[in-house]
């Protein structure tokens, strides 16, 4: 009976901090990060100004916790738990995962805060980098390097392929929708999109495949 009541109980917080969490980017957006306050939250997600400020005591908290669940993107976190072997394989999933984390239309509402209040509250952009960009970036770039370790792929500046990788992908996924309120590419085109930056990618880190005086093989 216990363990069902803590469970019952856990499934409620988790609903009340979803409600909470999803105001909290309506709010913002809607009001600004400077012109929404904790208790209108509160009110905007049906809870009571103990239960936010239990979960949330400071609204830098609220926004922390935000970026950290979007980055996520839900229960499983979203960074790639691939491992080294097969090269278009790897990419492909993780192209396609990352394609699915930022098409959200929660991200995209994410990064229009950030780019919004940044001017005021520089604060905003370094938790949106530090809590959410980065983590995944380095996820990739490491898995990028066990490629190039285990001899399965040429990749000597692992942080610039990674930045080629995802650069790739959010140029067509998520900043024309920060431009254009209807961009919402067909899913047959995303994947279109993710498959030729790993055909892309392959061309020039795939293992036996040509590479430029300036970066040249490493053993």
């Amino acid at each position: 009976m216990t363990a069902g009541l803590s469970e019952h109980h856990q499934r409620l917080a988790r609903r009340k901090r979803e409600a909470i969490t999803a105001a909290a980017t309506k709010l913002f957006l809607e009001r600004g990060y400077d012109g929404t306050s904790l208790a209108k939250i509160a009110q905007e997600a049906a809870v009571s100004k103990s239960t936010l400020f239990k979960q949330f005591p400071t609204k830098a908290a609220l926004f922390e916790a935000i970026v950290t669940e979007y980055w996520k993107g839900g229960p499983n976190p979203a960074a790639p738990a691939v491992q080294p072997g097969d090269l278009r394989a790897g990419l492909g999933a993780i192209g396609r995962q990352y394609a699915d984390l930022i098409g959200r239309p929660a991200m995209a509402a994410l990064f229009r805060i950030v780019i919004a209040e940044l001017p005021r509250f520089p604060e905003l952009g370094r938790a949106q980098f530090e809590l959410g960009k980065l983590p995944y970036f380095v996820s990739v770039q490491r898995y990028l390097e066990a490629q190039h370790a285990a001899g399965t792929a040429v990749v000597p500046d692992a942080e610039s392929a990674t930045n080629q990788f995802l650069g790739m992908i959010a140029n067509y996924v998520l900043w024309p929708r920060m431009l254009l309120a209807d961009w919402s590419p067909a899913p047959a085109d995303v994947g279109h999109a993710v498959d030729e930056a790993v055909m892309t990618m392959l061309a020039r880190y795939g293992h036996g495949h040509g590479h430029s005086a300036d970066h040249p093989q490493h053993s």
